[in-house]
C-alpha cells in the first residue's frame, strides 16, 4: 500500500474534474486525479458528443428527403445504421486525446486509474493507494436513472450508455421519457428510418417554457414521432424484438427496442461519503454556495452536486473551485446565467427565468415579455427555417430570462447568457450591430421589439419630434 500526499485530489475525470485538474496543475498545484472508468466521463463517451454526432447523421438523411423546397429533387437515403454508429465513434476518437491520461500527465497531473472511496474524513483509498489532500473535489457525475417498473428487469433495454453499442437499427423504438435525451434520440432515430413512440409520464420537454416546447413537439409529431404525454409506464412485458409498455390509463405500446430516458442519478453510492462526514440530498451531495460539502475540505461539482446537469455547468463549477481551493479566494456559484439547449430541429434553448417564472418572481406588471418570430428574419426565410420565435423577459430594462425555439437556438442563446451574466440591459443589445442577413438578427430584433412601442407609439415622443423639426435650421 502506497501513501500519497497531494494538494488537490479529484475523484472523477469527466468534464468538471478534468477542468479542475488542468487549471490547478498548470497553476502549480500538486494534483492527483482518480478515474476508474473512461477518461472524459459521460459527456465524451455516452452523452453530448455521441448524441450530437448521431443527430448530425440524421440531419443529413432528413435533408435528402426534404430537398424539393430548395429546387433539388428529394431522394430516399440508404441509411446504414452501423455506419452511422461508426461515424459516432470516429467523432469520439477525434476528441478523446483532449481528455486523455497522457495529456493530463503532460500537465503534471498524477493520474490513477482506480475508483476512489473515502475511508476517513481526510483519506481516500484508490486501489492499493491511500491519498490525503489539502482539498478534495468530487466530480463523479451521474448515470442513467432506471425506475423500478414491474417487468423491466426481465426484458432487454438500452440507456444512453448502451445505445452506442447497438449496431442493428431499431424497427420501432419505444422511449420512456420525454426530456431532452428522449426527444433528441426520438428525432434522430425517426430521421434515420425507425418508427418511434415516446411515452412520457407528465409533459414532454416539461422543464422548458410550454409555448416554446410546443414549437418543437409540433415538428416532431409532423415528422411521424408518436408522443404520448401523461402516460406513466406501469408494466413492461415481452422479449427482445417484441417489447410492450403498458401505461396507467390502460393503453399499451409495442416496439422492437426500448430506450430508458427518464433522467439521471448522481454517482455517490461507492464513495463512502458517510465515513467522510459528507451529507447527501435526494438529488446528490449537499453543497453550499461555494460548492463545499459538509466536510469543509471537500467540494462537489457538476451533476453529483445535485443541481442542473450540464457539461458547461460542471466546467463553470470547476472555475469556482479553482478560485477557492487553488487560489484561496472567495467564490460562490450562481445559476441564473446558466443556459441550456435541446438539440432537436428546431432547437430549444433557455437562460434565466421562463415567462411563468419571471411573472411569479416580479409580478405580471413587473415583467414585459417581448417576442420576435423567425418568419420575419430574412436569413431564416432564405434558409426556409421560419418556424420559431424568441421571447425575452425584461424587468426594468434588464433581461431576466430568454427562451428561444427555432433554427440555431442553441447558438442564439449565447448572447442572452452573456447579457444576464453581466447584468446588462436591453439598450446594450439594441446598440449591437448584427451583420445582415444572419439568424443572429433575431436577437437584435427582440431588443427592437422592446424599444419600438416606447418610440413609435408614444404621443410624447411624437410631440417632441414635431417641436424639434420646427426649430431645426
Amino acid at each position: 500500500m502506497a501513501r500519497i500526499k497531494t494538494d488537490i485530489l479529484i475523484i472523477g475525470a469527466g468534464s468538471g474534474g478534468l477542468s479542475v485538474a488542468a487549471g490547478a496543475a498548470q497553476m502549480g498545484a500538486d494534483v492527483t486525479l482518480l478515474e476508474g472508468h473512461k477518461m472524459g466521463g459521460d459527456c465524451l463517451n455516452y452523452g453530448c458528443v455521441p448524441s450530437k454526432a448521431l443527430i448530425a447523421s440524421a440531419k443529413v438523411a432528413h435533408g435528402m428527403t426534404h430537398a424539393a423546397p430548395y429546387g433539388i429533387a428529394n431522394v430516399t437515403p440508404q441509411v446504414d445504421y452501423a455506419a452511422a454508429k461508426d461515424h459516432v465513434q470516429d467523432v469520439i476518437h477525434q476528441i478523446e486525446p483532449v481528455d486523455s491520461q497522457e495529456r493530463f500527465e503532460g500537465f503534471g497531473v498524477r493520474v490513477i486509474r482506480e475508483y476512489g472511496r473515502f475511508i476517513s474524513k481526510t483519506e481516500v483509498a484508490a486501489g492499493e493507494d491511500v491519498i490525503t489532500a489539502r482539498r478534495v473535489v468530487i466530480a463523479t457525475g451521474s448515470s442513467p436513472l432506471v425506475p423500478p417498473i414491474p417487468g423491466l428487469d426481465d426484458i432487454p433495454y438500452i440507456t444512453n450508455e448502451t445505445l452506442w453499442e447497438l449496431r442493428e437499427q431499431p424497427g420501432h423504438l419505444l422511449i420512456i421519457g420525454g426530456g431532452p435525451i428522449g426527444m433528441e434520440m426520438a428525432q434522430a432515430h425517426r430521421r434515420l428510418g425507425s418508427d418511434v413512440t415516446v411515452i412520457e409520464g407528465s409533459k414532454a420537454l416539461g422543464k422548458d417554457d410550454p409555448e416554446m416546447a410546443e414549437v418543437v413537439l409540433d415538428t416532431l409529431r409532423a415528422e411521424g414521432i408518436v408522443i404520448e404525454e401523461d402516460s406513466r409506464a406501469t408494466q413492461i412485458t415481452g422479449a427482445a424484438g417484441n417489447i410492450t409498455v403498458e401505461t396507467k390509463d390502460g393503453r399499451s405500446f409495442t416496439g422492437s427496442h426500448l430506450l430508458m430516458a427518464v433522467g439521471r442519478k448522481s454517482n455517490t453510492d461507492t464513495l463512502g461519503l458517510d465515513k467522510a462526514g459528507i451529507k447527501t440530498t435526494k438529488t446528490g451531495i449537499e453543497v453550499d454556495a461555494g460548492l463545499r460539502t459538509t466536510n469543509r475540505r471537500v467540494y462537489a461539482i457538476g451533476d453529483v452536486a445535485g443541481g442542473l446537469q450540464f457539461t458547461h455547468l460542471a466546467n463553470y463549477h470547476a472555475g469556482i473551485v479553482i478560485r477557492s481551493a487553488v487560489l484561496g479566494l472567495p467564490a460562490s456559484a450562481r445559476t441564473d446565467h446558466i443556459p441550456w439547449a435541446t438539440y432537436t430541429q428546431p432547437e430549444l434553448s433557455q437562460v434565466g427565468l421562463t415567462e411563468a417564472q419571471a411573472i411569479k418572481s416580479y409580478g405580471k406588471s413587473g415583467i414585459q415579455t417581448v417576442r420576435f418570430h423567425y418568419e420575419h428574419n430574412d436569413r431564416a426565410i432564405a434558409e426556409r427555417k421560419t418556424k420559431g420565435l424568441i421571447k425575452v423577459m425584461v424587468h426594468k430594462g434588464r433581461p431576466v430570462g430568454a427562451s428561444i425555439a427555432g433554427y440555431q437556438a442553441g447558438e442564439l442563446i449565447n448572447l442572452w447568457a452573456l447579457v444576464i451574466a453581466n447584468k446588462l440591459k436591453m439598450k446594450h443589445v439594441a446598440n449591437m450591430v448584427a451583420p445582415y442577413p444572419t439568424i443572429g438578427e433575431v436577437n437584435k430584433r427582440a431588443a427592437g421589439a422592446y424599444f419600438g412601442p416606447k418610440l413609435f407609439d408614444s404621443d410624447t415622443v411624437k410631440k417632441v419630434v414635431r417641436l424639434v423639426q420646427r426649430w431645426l435650421p
